[in-house]
Parts: structure tokens; C-alpha cells; sequence
């Protein structure tokens, strides 16, 4: 069994009326370094996260699956983002994280963003990668958007793996492969209310209240999010700092993680005093 194998554990964890399925690693050795919270994209099971746990050793990483979606049950009504953030905060604190970093991708960074002002004096650190500020986004291609969905993309690799560059931007390359084959099909319901959850949702009313160091991630050929989107998190962000995988689209976490986690440790990583410089200066560049 693998290192990252020994530190993960799978469980059903119960909070309030929802079942959540959930992955839990625990750092090498105990550094003192803050947990990681993850929120995943819209209607991606949490295998599809497993880079994190392989490529953080250092830290604990904690994510679930949203209800619907992977081996969580559906959940019997609709919910709004306040309502999943607060579910996350209380499943953060069963595994006793209270102080914390926090990263979301694409659906998931939306929902970071929501977790961060909610939580502010909890977050340290955020991250969002491949994201938007809500309805108030630059929309994407429609023959990328056309594509998210058909219900295909999850339930037909073969469907997957020939329109992968048309829907994501991506090349099939790195961990693309591993991440098609990992796929499960969210529920219709699942799915559903994820799309719901943030109608009318809009993080540009309370985002200059997200004070802590910041981490914007891009990809320069994302299709479904494309990059303008970044430069007006990066300039909205009080203190962030912009990074653009050159060669990335939409799943450059996946498809060139050897490029993006030495950005994503270094940031977590740094001091307080040297995150706060280095984002004001990329901010100055930018």
C-alpha cells in the first residue's frame, strides 16, 4: 500500500440530516501546518481530488462529496451556498479543524469564496482555481458549455476522452487519463441542485471583505472559464495574486499538476509577512 494510501481514510461521515462521503489525509508527520478544506467542481466525485492528498504530504487535506454527487445521497431539498458552508464548517469541526486553508475549482471556488466570508476569521489562507465571482462571470465557449451538459461526460469515458480538448481546453496529458477513469455519474437531483444552489449568486457584494492572502489560479486556454475571469478576481481581491498556467484549460490541476502544486505549496507554505508581499508585488505586476 502506498504512503498516500496509508494516510487516507474513506468514511460516511453524518452531519445534521445529510450523509457525506468523505476524504480524510493526514499529514506524513505532524508539522503544524493548517488543514486544507477542498470543495470539487460541479458534479465531480472526490477521487477526482486525489492529486491533493498525493502532492500535499506536508498537511492534512479534508474534502467530501457534495449531496448527489459521487457516493453521497441526494439531498431531499434544495439548498443555498450558506447552507453547504456552514455543513462543511460542521464537518471541519468534527475532525477538530477550526483554523484552516481553504481551496475550491471552477463550482467548488464559488463555493470557497462563500466558506471564506462566512468563516472569515477561521480561513487563513484561500485558494481558487479555475473560478468565477458567480453570475457576474465572463461566460465560456458554447460548444464547452454545450458539452457540460450532456450527461455523457460522466457516464461514457469514450464520450470523454474525444471531446476532453473541445470541452475543457485541455490536452489529454499528465493525470487526464486517471481522471476520465475516475469519473461517476452525479444524481439527476444531485446535479441539479448544484446548478441551483448558486442562482443569482454573486461573491462582487461582499468580496473586499475576503482580507486574507489570496491565491488566484488560471488557465490561459480554459474554455469554460476563461481567464478575464481571474484578472477580475485578482483586481476585486483585496490581497491576491494571480498565477496563469500558460498551457492550461480548465483542468490544469489534473492535466498539469507537475506546473501547479509547486505554486500551490509554495503559497501555503510561505510566512504570513512573505505571502503578503509577494501577492502585493504580483498584484502591482498584474
Amino acid at each position: 500500500m502506498s504512503p498516500t494510501h496509508d494516510r487516507l481514510t474513506l468514511s460516511f461521515e453524518t452531519v445534521g440530516r445529510q450523509v457525506l462521503h468523505t476524504a480524510h489525509w493526514r499529514a506524513e508527520t505532524d508539522t503544524g501546518k493548517r488543514p486544507l478544506l477542498f470543495f470539487n467542481g460541479i458534479g465531480a466525485n472526490l477521487e477526482l481530488a486525489l492529486v491533493l492528498g498525493e502532492m500535499l504530504p506536508d498537511r492534512d487535506v479534508l474534502t467530501f462529496d457534495v449531496p448527489g454527487v459521487g457516493e453521497s445521497p441526494p439531498p431531499l431539498l434544495p439548498y443555498r451556498p450558506w447552507q453547504l458552508a456552514r455543513t462543511a464548517r460542521r464537518l471541519a469541526e468534527r475532525f477538530g479543524y477550526y483554523n484552516l486553508d481553504v481551496m475550491g475549482v471552477s463550482w467548488g471556488g464559488v463555493m470557497a469564496q462563500q466558506f471564506a466570508v462566512q468563516y472569515r476569521k477561521r480561513v487563513k489562507r484561500l485558494i481558487l482555481a479555475a473560478t468565477t465571482t458567480g453570475v457576474t462571470m465572463i461566460p465560456g465557449r458554447m460548444v464547452s458549455l454545450s458539452k457540460m451538459t450532456d450527461p455523457r461526460r460522466y457516464a461514457e469515458p469514450d464520450f470523454m476522452r474525444s471531446n476532453f480538448e473541445a470541452l475543457y481546453g485541455d490536452e489529454m496529458q499528465g493525470g487526464a487519463q486517471d481522471h476520465v477513469s475516475a469519473l461517476k455519474p452525479p444524481s439527476t437531483r444531485g446535479y441539479l441542485y448544484q446548478m441551483l444552489a448558486f442562482a443569482g449568486w454573486s461573491s462582487l457584494p461582499f468580496i473586499r471583505l475576503l482580507r486574507m492572502p489570496t491565491l488566484v489560479l488560471a488557465g490561459a486556454r480554459d474554455t469554460i472559464v476563461p481567464l478575464a475571469n481571474a484578472h477580475i478576481l485578482n483586481f476585486a481581491l483585496p490581497n491576491a495574486r494571480l498565477h496563469v498556467i500558460d498551457d492550461g484549460g480548465h483542468l490544469f490541476l489534473v492535466t498539469r499538476a507537475e506546473d501547479t502544486m509547486p505554486v500551490i505549496q509554495e503559497f501555503l507554505n510561505a510566512p504570513h509577512e512573505v505571502a503578503l508581499r509577494d501577492i502585493s508585488r504580483a498584484t502591482a505586476a498584474t
